[in-house]
């Protein structure tokens, strides 16, 4: 199967009403076993490189290992950066080869997040790569940073994601003006592990579908309750985001292998095997949820 950006990808999911699962995945292990599930499930499937996990050679060592990997896949892959926010490292991951991009300017002010997003575009396009933008914003319900992973203070506040909402009327200008391809929308979720129960906004998801040009994206896919998701997917979510699941799983077989092994020298090889399998799961679980099997 060949590379493919979001266009390619998500224009079916709208049409046909299932969401591409779209996965972090940090290295080379991580992408393996997303892409091993993807192709068990005949799944078309995104797999996310973070800027943290990209600095200097990084980039380098990362992309192009990526790159062979969907060059030999099964499936569709599409290769996308995920939350970044700095234009120049947005046009380098274009140059390296990533066939998706996201800009994210949501903190901004309107008038700032559509230039900025209008000039990732203008620039995407020319080499023939989608752009995801947000508006509204999806923030933190986590105690940590759900991009570098630091602890926040326990009497730090949390976003409420009810103040950040995507507005509607703001979404079709941003969208006729920026000629982006994917939207992230702002409906009640949050990056992370959550604090309290999400609370989707189904009334402003189905207006905002309804409205909208392009496809929809959901950020903040790791613990919302699956019969949100599913609704959330009907009422036009064509991409969901998760990372903070997968890590749960991975880490936590991770803690139960090592509380178990005397011999700390355990190979990587031996002492990844169950963390994966159980990262794995999270995959197929998702896969899925979103209906996005027998899609490729």
């Amino acid at each position: 199967m060949s590379l493919v950006n979001l266009n390619t990808m998500l224009q079916d999911a709208r049409k046909n009403k299932y969401a591409v699962g779209a996965f972090d995945v940090s290295n080379h292990d991580m992408a393996l076993a997303v892409l091993d599930v993807a192709e068990e499930q005949k799944s078309p499937v995104i797999l996310m490189g973070l800027t943290v996990d990209l600095q200097g050679d990084k980039l380098e060592y990362w992309i192009e290992g990526l790159k062979s990997m969907a060059k030999k896949a099964k499936v569709p892959v599409c290769i996308h950066l995920d939350h970044a926010t700095d234009p120049d490292f947005i046009r380098n991951c274009v140059d390296s080869g990533f066939s998706s991009v996201m800009y994210d300017g949501s903190t901004l002010p309107l008038e700032e997040n559509i230039k900025n997003t209008k000039e990732v575009v203008e620039y995407a396009h020319r080499h023939h790569v989608s752009v995801e933008a947000e508006l509204g914003h999806v923030g933190d319900g986590i105690v940590g940073n759900s991009e570098t992973g630091v602890k926040k203070d326990k009497n730090a506040a949390f976003d409420n994601p009810d103040d950040y909402l995507t507005n509607p009327g703001e979404m079709t200008r941003f969208i006729e003006e920026t000629k982006v391809d994917a939207l992230a929308v702002a409906v009640g979720t949050a990056h992370g592990v959550y604090v309290n129960k999400p609370k989707i906004h189904f009334d402003r998801l189905e207006e905002l579908n309804s409205l909208s040009t392009v496809p929809m994206v959901m950020h903040g896919g790791s613990g919302t309750p699956d019969d949100l998701i599913r609704k959330s997917v009907q009422l036009g979510i064509c991409k969901l985001n998760i990372f903070s699941e997968m890590l749960a799983a991975f880490y936590s077989a991770m803690k139960k292998e090592l509380n178990e092994t005397e011999n700390m020298s355990i190979w990587p090889c031996t002492a990844n095997k169950e963390p994966v399998e159980a990262m794995k799961k999270v995959v197929r679980d998702k896969i899925l949820l979103l209906g996005s099997n027998n899609h490729a």
